[in-house]
């Protein structure tokens, strides 16, 4: 998952970022020059952040300084007395807000990686004015005037490429957040946006008090079936919360995943399982039933002023997708290959129990654990085997690797401590183009657990591409949730959260690539947005990665071509299982947005829903409806899930140009072309015409059913 500067989540929402100062105020120099976190940035690598400063008292002072200094630059945009030209008001536009992004940035990590309750109270208290200077801007008719009247001149006497698809995108942001509204309409939709943003910041905050507060503690006697390392980890986490002698497994799914797929303390796994897919929904003063159902209401509405019937059809307009329908389709026509799969799974986990004396019927706390029982059956596979050989530093040097040889980019470690972090643990990199030697910005990365940190992974940028007003050179932060070793000891992961690691990265280095004028063109399409880090997921599986940074982490010595060779054979295990559980979730997305939100019941809305689809008893959706962050906690995937799947039909059929090479996932041609048409220019161009470009034809969905194992479906996106 990704998330995006304050330019270009200003309409979408993707996250909270920002608030504003109350009506009439404005920013002093004093209040500028006496708050760091308003200041511009300095020190090496053309100034970053001050992060070592960050504080809870600073944080609202600054956010609303930041504020005032944009609502006054906008005013001056919408009174200038000029005819209205690209120049005076889009590229203005562009450049408003430089003390807001650099506060935002503060912001955003105290609001993901290092959150407090304090700081949580100060979220509360500016989500509101968040949402009243978005409208500020988004319903300043002045303003709109002037962009609409750019616009139309534009389709009559097009712009250059980049400065007419910003301003199309303006336009269009505009006109789908009710600038085109009477004045009625406008007060009524900038009142459901104030309270939408109080909603969204509860049910984020209601989520985290869950994962932080729903801990299993174990006894020496309730290990059985876990790993040395994780045992040693638990213990630690356990000693930290005061818990000495005990061994905790913690809320988020770093922890959960592995234990339930190893731990042979069934009564516990199903404890494990029923804290972490109950978030937000234990009947208490944190669940989130009651706020989605006011979300979907209050989306509905806003829609309506606009003349949409539903939330999903006026979101979509301007994703790849389109349409509702469209991407119910695309679900739909995986969907029944993917249930099937799942019974043939059950079949095979039940006779694996059977077989072991076990007398259970196979419930969704058993799903990972028999699977890996499955798993050495089928393929003599065993997944602690293989994470012996995934290193967390080695992964590291893999992507790097690949970065070299894709991008042509260079890592080198910053040591002396020149550029700030927010907490010991994140790491620093300067990121350079190997020929040239130009600096192309910095890589942190913050890669484990730790309370008043969001779960999850994800990538966002601190500073982003742009070169209308000198060339910007790029900070982008990975953030993984890896649960923290013991003194000594390495950080061994699963593959799949190995595949994740590539993942978030891809989307790091599409910040770096990116090739791009104008700040705005930085965003991305939902459903386009995730192919480009998924399609990066690839090389972990490339024999170059395999063989060169896939080391046992005790001996040093290559993993044997063997067990390669079993990984392989078992790349389409288990498709059931990742498949359905992703998809019931990207469904109940739409299904909610599409329904009639009146009387809705959000639990009872769930269990029909996955019912009437004939979703397999034995797991559950991914993320349930009270901890669904992705649609709840912002508006950046609401109806937009759909868009992982989406992306990865681009994804499998891009992989094929590749196999199809000569020189495969290395191949020089290949990769030029993916810079070019594919990273490169972000959203200057229209997603579909820059996948017709590098591979000369739209996308087709039988790559994905091939990667999945699943029957070949003839059609295209």
């Amino acid at each position: 998952m990704t998330s995006k500067s304050i330019t270009t989540t200003l309409f979408y929402s993707l996250i909270l970022l920002v608030s504003c100062k109350e009506d009439g105020a404005k920013p002093s120099e004093k209040a500028m020059s006496d708050n760091v976190l308003t200041q511009e940035w300095t020190g090496p690598y053309r100034g970053v952040p001050a992060f070592d400063k960050l504080s809870v008292e600073a944080i609202k002072p600054a956010m609303e300084t930041a504020m005032a200094e944009q609502l006054e630059e906008i005013e001056a945009i919408a009174k200038n007395e000029a005819d209205p030209t690209f120049e005076n008001t889009i590229v203005a536009m562009e450049r408003a807000g430089k003390t807001l992004d650099r506060v935002s940035s503060y912001y955003g990590v105290m609001g993901s990686n290092v959150s407090s309750p304090e700081f949580r109270t100060v979220q509360a208290e500016l989500a509101p004015k968040l949402s009243e200077f978005r409208s500020k801007i988004s319903q300043n008719e002045a303003l709109f005037q002037r962009i609409k009247t750019v616009y139309e001149a534009s389709l009559k006497s097009p712009l250059e490429p980049e400065a007419q698809r910003v301003v199309e995108l303006t336009y269009k942001q505009f006109e789908m957040n009710g600038a085109n509204l009477n004045a009625a309409k406008k007060k009524r939709y900038a009142a459901i946006n104030k309270e939408l943003a109080s909603l969204y910041t509860d049910f984020s905050n209601h989520v985290l008090h869950d994962e932080e507060h729903y801990i299993t503690y174990l006894n020496d006697q309730q290990l059985g079936g876990l790993s040395e390392g994780f045992i040693k980890s638990a213990a630690k986490i356990a000693t930290d919360k005061g818990k000495e002698g005990l061994y905790a497994i913690t809320n988020t799914r770093s922890s959960m995943d592995p234990f339930l797929t190893y731990s042979t303390e069934r009564a516990l796994r199903k404890q494990v399982w029923e804290n972490y897919y109950s978030r937000g929904d234990n009947g208490d003063e944190n669940d989130n039933n009651a706020i989605i159902a006011k979300i979907l209401k209050l989306r509905k509405e806003r829609v309506g002023l606009m003349g949409y019937d539903n939330y999903a059809e006026w979101r979509l307009q301007d994703r790849m997708a389109k349409t509702p329908e469209n991407a119910m389709d695309l679900m739909m026509a995986v969907w029944p290959a993917a249930t099937a799969r799942v019974k043939e799974e059950v079949a095979d986990m039940q006779a694996v129990a059977d077989e072991r004396g076990d007398d259970i019927t196979i419930a969704p706390w058993d799903y990972r654990f028999y699977a890996e029982k499955v798993r050495q059956k089928k393929y003599d596979l065993d997944s602690d085997e293989v994470k012996q050989y995934l290193q967390l530093d080695k992964l590291t040097e893999a992507m790097f690797f690949v970065a070299g040889e894709l991008f042509n980019y260079n890592f080198t470690p910053i040591t002396d401590g020149s550029v700030p972090v927010f907490h010991e643990d994140v790491k620093v990199w300067e990121v350079t183009d190997k020929t040239t030697e130009k600096s192309i910005g910095l890589w942190y990365l913050d890669p484990y657990a730790r309370q008043g940190k969001r779960s999850g992974a994800w990538a966002t940028t601190y500073r982003s591409a742009a070169s209308f007003d000198g060339e910007m050179n790029v900070l982008a932060s990975n953030n993984s949730n890896f649960v923290k070793p013991a003194p000594g000891e390495a950080v061994l992961v699963s593959w799949d959260d190995a595949t994740t690691f590539f993942h978030e990265f891809g989307h790091a280095l599409h910040f770096f690539s990116a090739d791009v004028k104008y700040p705005t063109l930085n965003g991305g399409v939902r459903d386009y947005t995730e192919f480009q880090s998924q399609l990066l997921e690839r090389w972990l599986s490339t024999d170059k990665v395999i063989n060169n940074y896939l080391v046992h982490y005790k001996t040093g010595e290559p993993i044997p071509q063997a067990l390669v060779e079993k990984i392989k054979k078992a790349a389409t295990f288990n498709q059931g299982f990742g498949t359905t559980e992703y998809l019931a979730s990207a469904l109940i997305d739409m299904k909610l947005h599409l329904a009639d939100p009146t009387t809705i019941d959000i639990d009872k809305f769930e269990r029909q829903t996955l019912d009437e689809l004939g979703m397999p008893k034995e797991l559950p959706m991914r993320h349930r409806t009270p901890h669904f962050g992705h649609v709840f906690s912002g508006e950046g995937y609401a109806t937009a899930y759909y868009g992982y799947m989406w992306a990865d039909v681009l994804t499998s059929d891009a992989s094929e140009a590749f196999r199809e090479a000569e020189g495969g996932f290395y191949d020089k041609e290949v990769a030029e072309k993916l810079v070019k048409y594919l990273f490169a220019p972000r959203n200057a161009m229209d997603p579909a015409e820059a996948y017709r470009k590098f591979r000369g034809r739209d996308a087709k969905i039988e790559a994905l059913m091939r990667d999945r194992g699943f029957p070949v479906l003839e059609s295209a996106l």
